[in-house]
């Protein structure tokens, strides 16, 4: 089952205090091999995958940035973290945009309190926001992967945490790469971005939303938490991570939005399809 959030819905602090969230089991072949082994155990290992192609404008992208800094050093999800069983996480960032070009902005860093949430915002805003051509999630996922073999910590959940304003127009299919990546045992979550009025120019989408939902997420409890407004913007990178951090689904706002036995209603090649009529390649 996958899911939409609506931010102004999800009050994360409210409803953890609350009891209107439920718990996804960390549970499967992963968190029982590190159990056994007596491995490092984290409560997720999570992949921050953020857009940073040329239909991004630049006061997005700072937001962008501003938004994740500032979510993991908030009240929220100091308070998400400590609710997990080890209360620690381990998180690596990379910026993405064509297939072939995706740049590690943070390796994998242990978040287990203040100090190296601090640590870890900080590297976040002093690295030099750039721009990309082209807009491939494929790529990003693809990417994202092997990060996990990469780490030495092993999670009780594999999580990656995409955000993006466009369709995927570069590299293999989306739903390709989704799909590998479940098969892996890893969530994909996303946050598409869909803030500003539709421009021709830029390969915007109507329903980006719904793009996300039925070709980009996967995996048990994946959700989307879209953001329409401006002024949400680091709210809902708040929200997402927070729900991620903690394994926590809110139970009655949510609203299931697909399933795998069904037809995506967007269809999952239009950004491939809008650039080949526009550029004929």
């Amino acid at each position: 089952m996958r899911w939409c959030v609506s931010i102004g819905a999800v009050l994360v602090a409210g409803a953890m205090a609350g009891g209107d969230v439920v718990s996804m089991a960390a549970t499967g072949p992963k968190a029982q091999f590190a159990q056994s082994k007596q491995d490092p155990v984290v409560d997720v290992e999570l992949v921050l995958a953020v857009d940073v192609s040329y239909s991004m404008d630049m006061d997005e992208l700072a937001i962008q940035r501003e938004g994740y800094a500032q979510a993991i050093v908030s009240k929220e999800f100091l308070t998400a973290l400590k609710s997990g069983p080890t209360g620690k996480i381990a998180v690596t960032y990379f910026e993405w945009a064509a297939s072939s070009d995706q740049k590690l902005i943070i390796p994998w860093r242990v978040i287990d309190g203040p100090e190296s949430a601090d640590a870890v915002a900080s590297e976040i805003m002093k690295t030099p926001i750039r721009r990309a051509s082209r807009t491939s999630i494929s790529g990003a996922i693809y990417y994202a992967m092997p990060l996990f073999d990469e780490n030495a910590l092993h999670g009780l959940r594999r999580v990656i945490d995409i955000s993006g304003d466009g369709p995927n127009n570069n590299g293999g299919p989306v739903t390709v790469a989704r799909d590998e990546a479940v098969a892996k045992g890893i969530v994909i979550n996303g946050l598409p971005i869909m803030a500003k009025e539709l421009s021709y120019s830029t390969m915007d989408i109507e329903n980006l939303d719904l793009y996300y939902e039925d070709c980009v997420i996967g995996g048990p409890g994946a959700f989307v938490v879209p953001i329409k407004e401006r002024d949400k913007f680091k709210e809902a990178i708040r929200t997402k991570l927070v729900l991620e951090v903690a394994g926590l689904m809110p139970e009655p706002r949510a609203i299931p939005v697909a399933n795998t036995t069904r037809e995506p209603r967007v269809n999952c090649l239009i950004g491939e399809k809008i650039w080949q009529d526009r550029w004929g390649r």
